[in-house]
C-alpha cells in the first residue's frame, strides 16, 4: 500500500508547470511534424529547410565560391547565407583524405564541398549520412571494387566519396557540357540515402524517383531518347547512373533540358526541391 502525504506532494508542486510545459512544447512537436508530412505530401515540397543560420566560411573560402562556382553567383543574398552555412557545416562534418601524396588545399575543400551542398540545397536534410570521408586522388585511381580505373565512385560501406580531382575541376569548371564528376557521385549517394531513410526529404524523393522511372517506361518517350539521342549512353545502364546523369544535365543545362523532356525536368525538378537560382 503506497501513502502518499501532504507534504511529499507539495514538495514537488514546483516541478507541474514545468511539466505541462514539457507536454504542451512535446504535443506542438508531433503536431508540427504531422502537418510538415502532410505539406509535404500535398504540395510536393518542403514546410522549411534551415531554423538556423549561424555557420560562417572565411572571407577566403567566400572569395573561392564567388569566383570559381557559379551556381553560387545565381543565388539571392539571403540564400547565399545559408548556402555558406551548409556548406561550412558540411566542411566541419566530413573528413578530407589526400590520396598518391596529393595536399588537400582549402580551395579543394570549399569546391567540393560546394558540389555536395548544392545538389542538397532544397533539402532539409543535407549532410550526407553515408558520408563520413572524402578521399581524393590526383588523378584517376585504380579500385579494388572491379579491378579498374575510375574517376570517382562512391563507397556506402567505407561511408568514402572518392574522387579524382583533375577530373572533378574539369568538371565543375566547365559548365555546360553535362559532365560533373562531383555531382554524377553525390547524386549516387544521395540516391542510397534516401532509399535507407524515411524522414520527409526521402519520401519526397523516393516519390519523385518513382514517377521518372515510370515516364521511361512511356513508349512515346522511349522513342525520342531513342531519336533525339540526347542523354550520354551511360545513362541507360541502370536507374542509379541514369538519375546521376539526369541529375548533371539538369544542374548544366536546364533551359536545354526542360525543352527537350519538360516533364522529366519537372520531376527532377521536384526531386531536388529546386525553387531558386532560375531552375
Amino acid at each position: 500500500m503506497l501513502i502518499i502525504t501532504q507534504g511529499y506532494v507539495e514538495e514537488y508542486d514546483w516541478l507541474i508547470p514545468y511539466l505541462i510545459g514539457f507536454l504542451i512544447l512535446w504535443f506542438l512537436y508531433i503536431f508540427f511534424r504531422i502537418y510538415e508530412n502532410w505539406y509535404a505530401n500535398k504540395n510536393d515540397r518542403l514546410l522549411y529547410r534551415d531554423i538556423f543560420v549561424f555557420r560562417k566560411l572565411s572571407r577566403k573560402q567566400i572569395k573561392v565560391l564567388s569566383n570559381e562556382f557559379h551556381f553560387y553567383t545565381l543565388l539571392t543574398a539571403k540564400e547565399k547565407k545559408r548556402f555558406e552555412h551548409r556548406v561550412a557545416c558540411f566542411i566541419k562534418d566530413k573528413e578530407f583524405i589526400g590520396r598518391d601524396n596529393l595536399e588537400v588545399t582549402d580551395r579543394m575543400i570549399v569546391l567540393i564541398s560546394a558540389i555536395g551542398c548544392m545538389l542538397t540545397f532544397g533539402r532539409k536534410n543535407y549532410k550526407y549520412k553515408l558520408i563520413d570521408y572524402v578521399l581524393i586522388y590526383p588523378k584517376a585511381f585504380y579500385s579494388s571494387m572491379n579491378e579498374e580505373y575510375h574517376k570517382g565512385e562512391f563507397n556506402p560501406r567505407e561511408k568514402a566519396l572518392v574522387l579524382s580531382w583533375e577530373d572533378f575541376e574539369n568538371g565543375y569548371r566547365i559548365t555546360d557540357d553535362n559532365l560533373n564528376l562531383g555531382i554524377h557521385e553525390f547524386m549516387h549517394a544521395l540516391q542510397l540515402g534516401a532509399k535507407q531513410s524515411s524522414d520527409v526529404d526521402a519520401l519526397r524523393f523516393e516519390r519523385q524517383f518513382q514517377k521518372i522511372l515510370r515516364r521511361l517506361t512511356d513508349q512515346d518517350l522511349k522513342d525520342k531518347l531513342d531519336e533525339v539521342r540526347y542523354f550520354r549512353a551511360y545513362a541507360f545502364t541502370n536507374e542509379f547512373e541514369f538519375m546521376a546523369v539526369l541529375a548533371e544535365y539538369f544542374i548544366e543545362s536546364p533551359k536545354d533540358f526542360e525543352t527537350h523532356f519538360p516533364q522529366l525536368y519537372a520531376y527532377q525538378k521536384c526531386l531536388l526541391n529546386f525553387d531558386f537560382a532560375g531552375y
